[in-house]
């Protein structure tokens, strides 16, 4: 068998390496003859019908090409501000051709390229090539078509006080945006090619001096050591950086708030933008990142503060409230007061399934009715989703397939799973909350700290680049408690947190809480 495998493995290799060799990503420079650089280009755009070769006479005398895709491309600004004025006659006597693009042509970024791999480049992101007789070297001009959807909230990450603005898919938008909030040259974008067919960009985003060379480095290396057809969301390029793949936690934080974006790189992390979507990617977290919402450094520091706590005690009642009620149920009826265990007892009295059982029917039952409300349209996908479950729930009652304390139970998990800010941290939950549902039914409260064990031991080996996944608690950082179970007040957060390395410990001057009744001497 294990000589069948590799066998099988080594030809998949095969096609692989033969898909790629028949990539048309040929490295050779231009040739100097306008024809043969025609053909070649022609060649690699085979039955590309939206490709358009326009030749065109320079300065009334030499040949010219001009490439570029159908679409992708400013039409209208080709017409006016390239051809028109290379065509002219007059331009004849005013230099050389290379001097002419560059003077004449009322194009902001003019790029000289010299291979046919920059050629497609170019082209493929929409930039005209033109291509002249008699030169082995073509120019780019950027006249690119900029398609994109306007600027909006996040329906994912709405709030009630903050920014109202939200990534798109376009990533020089992206880019722009994290421009507007830091407006420093210290802010550093360096620019990764990913995918054989793709050719997706992908930025690497921080700020020089305050985040660690080290951790720099390493988000660098795992971005580039990345080889793929191609790369459609960061979503995919996440699993291929990630520190345990096979963890249901989530270890980097993904986010469409440029706000939150920026702040993180001002704590000293890095984030990593991917052209296409507008989730980008932040990455070093910890376990407390996913639990603490962008309007928590908004409001003031006590509403915050009791917001986060109930944020904790819902994430507990998300995880543990269905098992804990099937093993008081199946296994621990003294901890139930009398009188409300009579009348569980009377609920449960003619239901044919065990507490186990019925909760997990309940459970995966919930989880169906709200992935059917995400998938359906917008405008019959909510109605759908609360009236679903409204009606299964009564009728499940009524014919006396569940009892009304096991839709209540599971009525409350959902909506303290809905309390969590970061719907990938909610799915982890979600996903955790059946495995401790079952110990809890073979082995009671015995079985849900057994389960709580797991947890905490899996987190507690947990990196997120280099980064304990439990930090700042484990290993305990005194200095950095201020913003974690907790949010102090904007004025005594005077330090960044500590990730690897060295890094800029002060974030503000100190002393800086109001007093308003101390005039100035």
């Amino acid at each position: 068998m294990k000589l069948r495998r590799r066998k099988y493995i080594e030809k998949q290799a095969k096609q692989h390496t033969l898909q790629e060799s028949n990539v048309p990503s040929d490295n050779k420079s231009l040739s100097d003859q306008l024809t043969d650089n025609k053909e070649e280009l022609k060649k690699l755009y085979a039955n590309c019908s939206d490709v358009v070769f326009r030749s065109f006479f320079l300065n009334g005398k030499e040949d010219a090409l001009l490439v570029y895709i159908d679409g992708l491309t400013q039409v209208e600004e080709i017409d006016d501000n390239v051809l028109a004025p290379l065509m002219k006659k007059t331009y004849a006597e005013q230099g050389s051709v290379r001097e002419l693009l560059k003077k004449k042509v009322a194009v902001a970024s003019v790029t000289e390229v010299e291979t046919y791999t920059n050629c497609v480049s170019e082209i493929s992101v929409g930039n005209p090539v033109v291509i002249l007789e008699g030169s082995s070297t073509g120019f780019s001009l950027g006249l690119a078509k900029p398609e994109t959807r306007a600027i909006s909230e996040p329906s994912s990450e709405s709030v009630v006080r903050g920014p109202r603005e939200g990534f798109v898919e376009s990533l020089h938008v992206n880019r722009a945006l994290l421009r507007r909030k830091i407006r420093s040259p210290q802010l550093k974008m360096e620019t990764i090619e990913i995918g054989t067919y793709t050719k997706t960009t992908v930025i690497i985003s921080y700020v020089s001096g305050l985040a660690d060379e080290t951790l720099i480095k390493e988000v660098r290396n795992r971005v580039a050591r990345v080889e793929i057809d191609g790369v459609l969301d960061s979503g995919v390029l996440e699993e291929f950086i990630e520190d345990y793949p096979y963890s249901p936690f989530p270890q980097v934080l993904t986010t469409e708030r440029p706000d939150v974006a920026a702040g993180s790189l001002l704590e000293g992390r890095v984030v990593i933008l991917v052209d296409g979507t507008p989730f980008v990617m932040i990455a070093p977290v910890s376990l407390y990142s996913f639990l603490q919402a962008s309007e928590d450094y908004y409001m003031r520091f006590i509403m915050s503060t009791l917001i986060r706590w109930l944020r904790y005690a819902f994430l507990v009642i998300s995880l543990l409230l269905p098992s804990f009620y099937v093993a008081v149920i199946t296994f621990h009826q003294e901890m139930v007061p009398t009188a409300l265990l009579i009348s569980m007892a009377a609920s449960r009295e003619q239901l044919p399934f065990p507490a186990l059982i019925e909760a997990l029917i309940m459970e995966v039952t919930f989880e169906a009715l709200r992935e059917a409300g995400i998938r359906l349209p917008k405008q019959i996908g909510a109605a759908v989703s609360i009236v679903g479950a409204l009606v299964i729930g009564e009728s499940a009652v009524t014919a006396g397939i569940v009892s009304a304390p096991m839709v209540i139970v599971v009525a409350l998990t959902g909506i303290a799973s809905f309390t969590i800010p970061r719907y990938s941290q909610a799915i982890a939950l979600r996903m955790l909350r059946f495995p401790m549902i079952i110990l809890a039914g073979t082995l009671g409260i015995l079985g849900i700290m057994l389960g709580i064990i797991a947890i905490v031991i899996h987190l507690s080996t947990l990196r997120s680049f280099g980064v304990p996944y439990l930090s700042p608690m484990a290993p305990m950082k005194s200095g950095e408690m201020k913003d974690t179970l907790a949010r102090a007040p904007w004025w005594k957060l005077n330090a960044r947190p500590h990730f690897t390395g060295a890094y800029n410990e002060h974030r503000q001057s100190a002393s800086q809480k109001p007093n308003p009744g101390k005039g100035e001497e």
